[in-house]
């Protein structure tokens, strides 16, 4: 580790942390329906889509409707997504020629971006047109991140609200979040983008001669558009297969650093949101801090392990230092132009959220950094989070966390004035523990099955690593992979699938009707005997919550992948 990289992650921080609050403001109007800058341009265009599409923006909706019309949506951008790609081949806008996808590819292609996983079975420049990348991916992009953003703020209105039968109403939330928050930024982002050297056309594949005389085709199309919603909205769908890592898609070290900045800033500023909506932000704050205590315990824990190297090099002679670690740490899979702390920071960041982007490749990390990634997936992606995911995700740990409190001191456990009771704490428990149900159930079929098992390019616990972290990046609607799974077979495109589907949509409806439970109470005026939740107490037992909960939960599963191989290289085992 070094000064110079210690910095870079301390400056990315300061300039997160300052941003949260202006922007949180900026959300929290859009939502509440209050005057904004953009609002005498955007607004005439919001009501005139409100009056296409037959709905009133003054009705609010019940939380099973509220539910429901999200469904609906989302059956819908499948059906069109999964069509879409099928027949390709014979719409506009294709001129490599990119023939229409398989059925099992399209069916996980299709849920993975209405998902907003965006876990990629195929290489995106080989294989999708440009309508495909556009019309399907580019907006899916924007819609599974505004539908994300929507549901973590329905459910900070039930902790708001008082006496209430109503969460809000979808259709608005969806059309606010995209209009006034993800398309203005995206294209800001977009032109800075192109700027920085990022493709953005719709020329055909440039064929060049290279210096040895060998024929080279140079990919391009319309990237910088797609790359800055897909970090806005913590989609993470690479333009090109080599993603973030591609000098196309990522151009520059400052490309690479807007890109981070990109990914935390809505899910930081919806703690603000939070606080503004419960009326103290200091609560708001908390969720902040607890999330920003897990990430450095993350960034540095990565950090680490991939300064240190792989001790191997030195004990074969490969290391010319008289010293146990690999000279210059661990540089296999990683971009010169961007090091070992820019990567260490951004493959924890896009874990972190359920982003999935990548500039090096986490397959190619140590076993101890490369559980990182792993380890913050597991744990929900609450450390900042997917746009609207990370925030409800927290709020399941906070309500959690409070009724362990409760427990302790034999009091009714309250959170943000709102007293918490069986209903609720049934309903998070059936949202947390969905999640496991998918990743390690799916990884305990594949490791049986032959078809499972012709995946993994490494053998021994490397190759259960490549298994485990595939269905926990898709239960966790991460998208991200350790790169030597072949998973564009009939049995991954489908099991993943199913496992985003659990990873979405079995968590959000039991939160849902948390939100609703939540709306329909009275608050309840502190006394004496409340917990304070705006304060340091708070935060070390949540991020103890959340990190207790995922180790008894996984640790079995990670001594068998990244622990075992971490022991096995400080033995000199090789597989």
């Amino acid at each position: 580790m070094t000064l110079n990289g210690w910095i870079q992650i301390l400056v990315y921080f300061a300039l997160l942390t300052a941003l949260t609050r202006p922007l949180g403001g900026f959300l929290f109007r859009v939502f509440e329906g209050q005057r904004t800058l953009l609002s005498g341009v955007l607004g005439p265009v919001e009501r005139g889509f409100y009056k296409l599409a037959g709905v009133d923006p003054q009705s609010e909706q019940h939380w099973t409707r509220y539910t429901l019309a999200m469904l609906v949506f989302n059956l819908v951008c499948f059906v069109t997504l999964f069509f879409l790609q099928l027949y390709q081949n014979h719409l506009p806008l294709n001129p490599q020629g990119q023939s229409g996808l398989t059925a099992d590819l399209a069916f996980n292609t299709a849920v993975s971006f209405v998902t907003n996983t965006n876990w990629q079975s195929y290489g995106g420049e080989t294989t999708m047109s440009y309508l495909t990348q556009m019309l399907g991916l580019t907006v899916h992009n924007f819609v599974s991140a505004a539908t994300g953003i929507a549901l973590a703020v329905a459910l900070v209105r039930g902790f708001a609200r008082r006496s209430a039968r109503s969460i809000g109403n979808f259709w608005v939330d969806l059309t606010r979040c995209t209009l006034y928050i993800l398309l203005p930024i995206s294209i800001v982002a977009a032109l800075f983008l192109v700027w920085q050297g990022m493709p953005q056309n719709l020329h055909a594949y440039t064929d060049v001669a290279t210096l040895e005389g060998a024929k080279q085709t140079i990919a391009q199309g319309p990237v910088a558009s797609q790359i800055a919603i897909k970090m806005l909205g913590t989609n993470g769908g690479g333009f090109f297969n080599a993603n973030a890592a591609h000098p196309f898609e990522n151009p520059t070290a400052l490309s690479d650093f807007l890109q981070i900045l990109l990914i935390f800033a809505i899910p930081a500023a919806l703690t603000n949101l939070l606080g503004r909506m419960v009326k103290s932000e200091l609560q708001g704050w908390a969720i902040y801090s607890a999330m920003a205590v897990l990430f450095f315990a993350g960034v540095a824990t990565c950090y680490w392990a991939e300064s240190q190297g792989n001790p191997a090099f030195a004990s074969m002679g490969i290391d010319q230092h008289a010293s146990s670690l690999q000279a210059g740490g661990n540089m296999e899979g990683k971009e010169a132009r961007f090091g070992i702390a820019r990567s260490a920071l951004f493959a924890t960041i896009t874990t972190d959220a359920s982003c999935g982007a990548v500039n090096g490749m986490h397959d190619s990390f140590t076993p101890l950094g490369g559980m990182v990634p792993l380890v913050n997936i597991l744990l929900g992606e609450v450390v900042y989070g997917g746009v609207g995911a990370g925030l409800y995700g927290m709020l399941a740990f906070a309500i959690a966390a409070v009724f362990i409190a409760g427990l302790m001191v034999g009091r009714t456990p309250e959170y943000l004035g709102k007293k918490i009771e069986s209903k609720e704490v049934k309903m998070v428990m059936l949202a947390l523990l969905c999640l496991p149900i998918a990743n390690i159930g799916m990884t305990a079929i594949a490791v049986v099955l032959p078809q499972g098992l012709a995946g993994p390019a490494n053998a021994g616990p490397h190759g259960f690593s490549e298994i485990f972290y595939a269905f926990t990046s898709a239960t966790g609607n991460n998208g991200s992979a350790f790169a030597g799974l072949s998973a564009n077979t009939p049995f991954y495109n489908i099991t993943l699938a199913i496992s985003m589907m659990i990873g979405r949509f079995a968590f959000i409806i039991p939160m849902m009707a948390v939100a609703g439970s939540l709306a329909a109470k009275k608050l309840t005026p502190a006394s004496a005997g409340t917990f304070p939740t705006d304060g340091g107490l708070f935060i070390a037992l949540l991020v103890g919550v959340v990190v207790i909960v995922g180790g008894l939960t996984y640790f079995p599963a990670l001594a068998l992948g990244p622990i075992v191989e971490h022991v096995a290289m400080l033995a000199g085992t090789t597989f």
